[in-house]
């Protein structure tokens, strides 16, 4: 089986994750869903004096390597912050460079999703993505659609109140047509009307370059989801930073709002 988006680089990522020691993970317990804010891109680049497209194709081969890490250790779903219904305020120029960016991604790698058995899922709004992004977007969820592996969903064109207000006008709708009573309308049912309803909540979500805010990430599915917060600009962000997550959420005492 091919590994997913293994390539040559100048940097060590690829050794790195094929030296890590996996048998580590006897001792703890791999979440079945971790969700990533990839922050940081433009900062790590400014940082260097290099565009914010160049601090986005970095971030981008983190990317990879988590992907591939998180296959690796039989992690059922990762989500990552891709791309927001805010996001589109930004330059022209930078939101061009984005949608080209998972366009090509998509077009290169897509055999070695397949391969992987790595399933692709898009949380989001589609209706504005660019045609020629949509499309290799679509084929990459359709070709991978019965893999059973990892489930590496992307939140693009992706907003938490969109995602509600959208949830809330489907179940109007429902109600409308007669199809659900007042009494349907519960946390259970309106869950239902989700953009990937079949998706578990997050166990854990992890946010890079320090800040601390939700920036409209899955609003209503966090409710309980633990958090980790590093300092490191997501460029820099390794497989090893994801391994001290994981171990710091194995500490973690989850009462959801009980008493233990």
């Amino acid at each position: 089986m091919s590994t997913f988006f293994n390539r040559n680089k100048s940097n060590s990522d690829s050794e790195q994750i094929g030296s890590e020691d996996l048998e580590s993970f006897d001792d703890i317990i791999v979440p079945d869903h971790i969700a990533m804010i990839m922050d940081g891109n433009g900062r790590w680049a400014k940082q260097r004096e290099l565009s914010r497209s160049e601090g986005h194709l970095e971030g981008a081969k983190t990317l990879y390597s988590i992907v591939d890490f998180c296959r690796k250790i039989n992690l059922k779903y990762l989500t990552v912050y891709a791309f927001s219904t805010e996001n589109w305020l930004r330059p022209k120029s930078e939101v061009n460079f984005l949608m080209s960016l998972l366009k090509n991604m998509f077009n290169k790698y897509i055999k070695e999703i397949v391969d992987g058995n790595i399933r692709v899922r898009i949380l989001g709004d589609k209706n504005n993505i660019p045609k020629a992004t949509l499309s290799i977007i679509e084929k990459a969820e359709k070709q991978s659609e019965n893999n059973t592996g990892l489930q590496f969903i992307i939140a693009f064109n992706y907003g938490g109140r969109r995602e509600i207000a959208n949830a809330a006008k489907e179940i109007a709708k429902a109600y409308s047509n007669g199809d659900i009573s007042l009494n349907d309308i519960n946390e259970d049912n309106f869950h239902n009307y989700l953009y990937l309803p079949d998706v578990p909540d997050p166990d854990l979500i992890i946010r890079s370059s320090g800040e601390m805010r939700i920036s409209n990430f899955l609003l209503w599915q966090l409710a309980y989801s633990e958090f980790w917060v590093s300092d490191i600009l997501w460029p820099d962000f390794k497989p090893e930073n994801l391994v001290e997550a994981i171990r710091d959420f194995n500490n973690r005492d989850r009462r959801y709002g009980g008493i233990k």
